[in-house]
């Protein structure tokens, strides 16, 4: 297996060489039949199937190395176009000939060897189909990958629809990589015969592709010779419809001479027709020329009343847009201050909201601080209470210890004066032991007392010192609380302003209003009447006279109706127009009366 492998990696390393040297004499461009190329494939072919595993199947055993070139669609998605196309090909049966059709165009793809050197990579993965001394598992794998990436140079052009990939015996040529017989000793007649041998094997394996090919072409020929008769066929048919044809020219052609005919002699009634025409045509063109005449000095005159007409349509059309987009201002005007307006409504609600909760929250700490005040004086009630049973027990303590130290200087002196009244003194002495005894129970008593005492006392000092703190918060809620009443000042003086220029606004929209009505009775106006035209109108609307060349046509430029002169000679200033202009007598009447009601207003 190691000899295979090393044997293999150098006839793979001749054939590349091979193909690269006669590669660069064609000028780097290769197709199917170059026999270099052939070779390499048939190289590249051993070394892929060089320890291949057989896998046992129902049919039989299959021995093919199209297996681990589809792992190669796994690892690199970039070779699923190759996959795809290979599978898709009719022609190919048998796993050899996808395999082939595969490295023939990877090759074209310039990436066989990265697709190897992706399969050289994933050893883990070919360990499925090859033997672990396969020479794609071992280092000549590496290498041969390698030596692959000069072919990225070529540009191989390979048709796979004509060849058949599953019938073509892989055997290596060697004679592409052999030196002539004569440069050869000639003690090496054995190699010679050898090479013989070799050649002929070559001879008959190309023998074996021509018959091949000699095949394909008769299938070709046959099917060439099938469309043939198709076509003669369609020949036979082409010429039939052809005479066909020609005998249609034919009678058209005859009745294309009748139509002559025909014409010709209606062409001559039509000039005997037409020399009468002449004759009556020049008689009449004298009167009409003259009518002619008279028509275009009327059309002068109307073409240059139509022009002012044009130019004071255009005016009043400037006009109502600047009218339009007043009113869209104004709208939008009124609009805006409807909004203002609510929302200085919606800010005066929250002050007076946030002023009656100021209001409450002071009545409520006005309420606490008259408790708290309660409180404090109740507790210095009982302090003052406490102080004065404390200055009796003080006084009681200063009058026991005095009658204590009578007592003791009484029995002193009784000792020295009567020293034999001893069991007299001695009672007595026991009866103010016993009076001792009771007043230092007495004492211990009050001590307690005062204890208990100096504990309320702290107890309530502490409560003094709470109290105070509490003070100083409601004095921290009285700043609080006039500053709030600042606040309400300027809140009702901004209130005031608003309201101010609450009643300013109403004032404007009031005015605004009263313009939109003006606008709109004139928008009104404007659009209620119609603007007749020439043809339209025949007779006047006032004195229903007919018009003519002495009666002009006058538009009234208030209601658009047409007038002769008598009826529209007055003239008045409309706010569409920036002069005054031509008015029926109707208009003016109407129009003079509106005018005196509203100065009257």
């Amino acid at each position: 297996m190691m000899e295979e492998r090393v044997n293999l990696m150098h006839m793979m390393k001749l054939s590349i060489k091979v193909l690269l040297q006669s590669a660069l004499s064609l000028g780097r461009s290769l197709d199917a039949d170059h026999a270099p190329l052939q070779q390499f494939f048939v190289v590249l072919e051993h070394c892929l199937k060089h320890g291949l595993r057989v896998k046992k199947s129902f049919i039989g055993q299959n021995k093919s190395f199209f297996g681990p070139l589809e792992l190669v669609e796994k690892l690199c998605p970039e070779a699923s176009d190759i996959a795809t196309s290979v599978r898709n090909l009719p022609e190919l049966k048998t796993a050899v000939g996808r395999g082939r059709a595969w490295l023939y165009l990877a090759l074209m793809q310039k990436k066989l060897a990265d697709y190897l050197k992706v399969l050289v990579d994933n050893k883990n993965l070919l360990s499925e189909f090859y033997e672990p001394e396969a020479l794609m598992m071992e280092e000549e794998g590496t290498v041969i990958v390698g030596l692959l990436v000069g072919l990225n140079v070529l540009d191989a052009n390979l048709c796979l629809k004509g060849e058949d990939l599953d019938s073509q015996v892989g055997v290596i040529d060697f004679s592409l990589y052999i030196k002539d017989v004569q440069d050869l000793d000639g003690g090496k007649e054995h190699e010679r015969i050898t090479d013989v041998l070799d050649q002929k094997n070559y001879v008959e394996e190309l023998n074996r592709h021509l018959s091949c090919t000699v095949g394909d072409l008769q299938t070709k020929i046959d099917g060439l010779e099938k469309t043939n008769s198709k076509l003669q066929e369609e020949l036979s048919a082409a010429t039939d419809r052809i005479c066909s044809l020609q005998e249609e020219q034919q009678q058209l052609r005859e009745q294309n001479e009748l139509i002559r005919e025909k014409s010709e002699k209606s062409v001559e009634i039509t000039k005997q027709d037409t020399k009468v025409e002449l004759e009556t045509y020049k008689q009449t063109r004298q009167g009409l020329d003259e009518m002619y005449n008279d028509v275009w000095k009327q059309l002068k005159q109307e073409r240059k009343a139509r022009l002012e007409l044009e130019k004071e349509l255009e005016l009043q059309i400037g006009m109502k847009t600047e009218m339009e987009i007043a009113m869209k201002l104004l709208e939008k005007d009124t609009h805006e201050k409807q909004d203002t307006l609510v929302a200085l409504r919606q800010q005066l609600e929250e002050v007076k909201a946030i002023n009656l909760q100021m209001f409450h929250k002071v009545q409520n700490a006005e309420s606490s601080l008259q408790q708290k005040n309660e409180v404090i004086t109740s507790f210095e009630e009982k302090t003052n209470q406490v102080t004065s049973s404390m200055k009796q027990m003080e006084d009681r303590l200063r009058h026991s210890e005095s009658a204590r130290q009578g007592a003791e200087e009484r029995s002193r002196k009784l000792q020295q004066e009567l020293g034999g009244r001893s069991s007299a003194l001695q009672q007595q002495l026991a009866q103010l032991h016993e009076q001792c005894a009771s007043l230092e129970k007495e004492l211990k008593s009050e001590k307690e007392q005062r204890q208990a005492l100096q504990r309320e006392l702290q107890h309530e000092k502490d409560t003094s010192s709470l109290l105070r703190a509490e003070l100083q918060q409601v004095e921290g809620l009285k700043k609080e609380l006039r500053e709030l009443q600042d606040e309400k000042a300027e809140l009702q003086k901004i209130c005031d302003e608003q309201e101010q220029a609450l009643q300013e606004m109403g004032l404007h929209l009031s005015q605004s209003k009263l313009k939109m009505e003006d606008i709109k009775e004139v928008n009104k106006a404007l659009k209620g009447h119609t603007w007749l035209k020439d043809d339209e109108a025949t007779h006047c609307k006032q004195c229903e006279k007919e018009f003519s060349i002495s009666r002009r046509k006058h538009h009234c430029r208030n209601c658009g109706h047409i007038f002769c002169n008598a009826c529209s000679s007055n003239e008045l200033a409309l706010p569409s127009y920036p002069r005054p202009v031509r008015v029926c007598d109707s208009c003016h009447t109407l129009l003079l009366q509106r005018c005196s009601s509203s100065t009257s207003s």
